[in-house]
């Protein structure tokens, strides 16, 4: 059976980090495409960073870009999550997903929550 399961989510202050992880089992993790996505409260869920297969392809959204920073570890079968400088507005829950390109499929964590607040 293929799991996600997220770690690392807790409560930080502005401008703080904070390090998620995504453990995955179950699947051929070298051929999923790896995003994280996050969702606010009465909000959209969006996605806000991806990585390839190989670690060297990566993605950012906007609101991210420069502050967060994905890495993989393929022998663990693990994504990590860095965040950074965090602002308020980061508050959500982020959830790992793993998509894979050729078949279309796709696999969801059940997130861990991340509060940024003084």
């Amino acid at each position: 059976q293929v799991q996600l399961v997220e770690s690392g989510g807790g409560l930080v202050q502005p401008g703080g980090s904070l390090r998620l992880s995504c453990v995955t089992s179950g699947l051929d993790f070298n051929m999923f495409r790896v995003r994280w996505y996050r969702q606010a409260p009465g909000k959209e869920r969006d996605m806000v960073i991806s990585i390839g297969t190989g670690g060297a392809s990566t993605t950012y959204d906007e609101s991210v870009k420069g502050r967060f920073a994905i890495s993989r570890d393929n022998a663990k079968n693990t994504v990590f999550l860095q965040m950074n400088n965090l602002k308020p507005e980061d508050t959500a829950t982020y959830y790992c997903n793993a998509y894979r390109i050729t078949g279309g499929e796709e696999y969801w964590g059940k997130g861990t929550l991340v509060t940024v607040s003084s």
